[in-house]
């Protein structure tokens, strides 16, 4: 790589990264009470006995089964306490051929949802175009099955708008800008859940 080459590089990096504080900048100013609102949702629902489901595809299916392992594992390396109750809906390769040859591709998240949801449980769907038919299709199963349908959305939300109960929807339409929204994001959320359960039930969950 010759100088040029370089230095082009260089600035390749520099714009994506003041781009990505853009977009977060955006987000600060107008979307971080639908954050707070969606941690207490799933405060709720597990102190109720119930469970947070999660799913998206690719780069989101990446983000989904990080959080849900934050929530079944550790989050924070300072705070010991017991395991949380969160699902990724697309665990092992068993399931996803399986429903992709006996059913098809669309009903890889309704399908396990069916099985394992319960009213009263939280679907937390991943869609940066908020149009992947599959996610779609889990919301629309979860919300017959009187579980909450939270969204992390991109590109104005897309029609996973209409099937969500509540909505983070990153301004922006560049994937890359919009899942670097959604882990920050995801984060935050499940930071406000941990400690508000540790607040509630420090002799249950707290170690």
């Amino acid at each position: 790589m010759d100088k040029q080459d370089h230095s082009r590089w260089i600035q390749h990096a520099q714009e994506a990264f003041e781009n990505s504080i853009k977009v977060k900048e955006q987000v600060i100013k107008g979307h971080l009470d639908i954050l707070v609102q969606m941690g207490k949702i799933i405060t709720n629902s597990i102190q109720n006995g119930g469970k947070l489901f999660l799913c998206g595809n690719g780069g989101s299916a990446a983000d989904a089964q990080h959080l849900a392992a934050e929530l079944l594992v550790r989050l924070r390396p300072h705070v010991n306490r017991q395991s949380l109750p969160a699902i990724f809906l697309a665990m092992d390769m068993s399931t996803i051929t399986a429903c992709g040859n006996d059913y098809s591709f669309e009903d890889i998240f309704a399908r396990p949802l069916e099985g394992l949801g319960n009213k009263g449980d939280v679907l937390l769907g991943i869609t940066t175009s908020g149009k992947s038919p599959n996610v779609l299709s889990a919301f629309s199963r979860a919300k017959k099955m009187g579980i909450t349908t939270l969204g992390f959305l991109g590109c104005k939300g897309g029609p996973a708008l209409e099937l969500c109960d509540n909505a983070f929807v990153v301004p922006s339409d560049n994937t890359a800008r919009i899942q670097e929204s959604h882990i920050t994001a995801g984060h935050v959320v499940m930071e406000f859940v941990e400690e508000m359960l540790l607040d509630s039930r420090p002799k249950s969950v707290a170690s």
